[in-house]
């Protein structure tokens, strides 16, 4: 019954939407108002989050309304402005992974690296190509698909091997900490700074993992797609998982950042009516 499915969904999307808008901007609004969060791997850790505000913003409403306005317009609208964004998401997670390798692989050289300008370049340049790149889609659906299957498994590609890296990265520097547990204070403190960045590059592999489980659906019924045209029902639900790991990210982020999770808090103090 297309009906049920189609007012299922809008009602599981209404909620998500307005979690994706509330806590996407929270995240977004405690970085910029916080000096020491304003660092390149959080930068990175905001195209997510923008990347994610705008699925609440932007995609979820024009999906619900298409849902039952039935205009073709807007199915494609939301359409490639969902597909834009999803891209963005996925590039910006495969770049967190580089950057989290990066800062471990080369941990004394990464401030010079991976400075704010590079970053902000990297951002820039991204979100222009994904967004030239979503014009396929106007010219052919068919090859819009297949470039995107192939991007994203160059992204997943990219990721596994960064993570594979940084398993060996933390494995040869787990053997040297175990070596100099007698060492003197500088070692000590050369010890905590990297057991920070290991920290930090599980945090990334999460959200990572977290994607991949919210987007596995979607790529499934993407490749049903390119034999059989028949996924009308499947696609539906498939868009709402996905859209609801833009719901979950800010969750996510104040789980394991610690120091977002309180910058989060004191945001949400200030937005707060002061009691007399």
């Amino acid at each position: 019954m297309p009906e049920v499915i189609a007012i299922i969904n809008c009602a599981l999307n209404f909620p998500l939407m307005l979690i994706s808008i509330v806590g996407n901007c929270l995240v977004l609004a405690a970085i910029t108002r916080t000096a020491s969060l304003r660092t390149p791997s959080m930068f990175f850790l905001c195209s997510l989050a923008a990347s994610d505000l705008l699925v609440g913003f932007v995609v979820q409403p024009l999906y619900i309304t298409s849902t039952f306005a039935r205009i073709n317009v807007l199915d494609n609208l939301w359409f490639l402005v969902s597909f834009a964004t999803c891209g963005i998401s996925l590039c910006s997670i495969t770049v967190i992974s580089v950057d989290r390798f990066l800062a471990l692989h080369y941990h004394m050289r990464y401030p010079t690296l991976v400075t704010k300008t590079r970053a902000i370049v990297t951002l820039v340049l991204m979100w222009i190509f994904i967004c030239i790149l979503s014009g396929i889609y106007c010219l052919n659906r068919n090859i819009y698909f297949l470039v995107i299957s192939l991007g994203d498994g160059l992204c997943l590609l990219i990721s596994i091997v960064a993570y594979i890296g940084i398993f060996r990265v933390v494995r040869h520097q787990q053997l040297q900490i175990h070596t100099q547990q007698q060492a003197v204070q500088a070692r000590t403190d050369g010890v905590s700074n990297i057991r920070q960045l290991k920290r930090s590059a599980l945090n990334s592999f999460v959200f990572f993992i977290v994607m991949v489980l919210f987007y596995a659906p979607m790529s499934a019924a993407m490749a049903v797609y390119l034999v059989s045209e028949e996924w009308e029902h499947a696609w539906s639900f498939t868009t709402t998982a996905v859209f609801m790991n833009s719901s979950i990210n800010p969750f996510l982020y104040c789980w394991r950042l610690g120091k977002l999770r309180k910058a989060v808090a004191k945001t949400v103090k200030k937005m707060l009516p002061k009691q007399s």
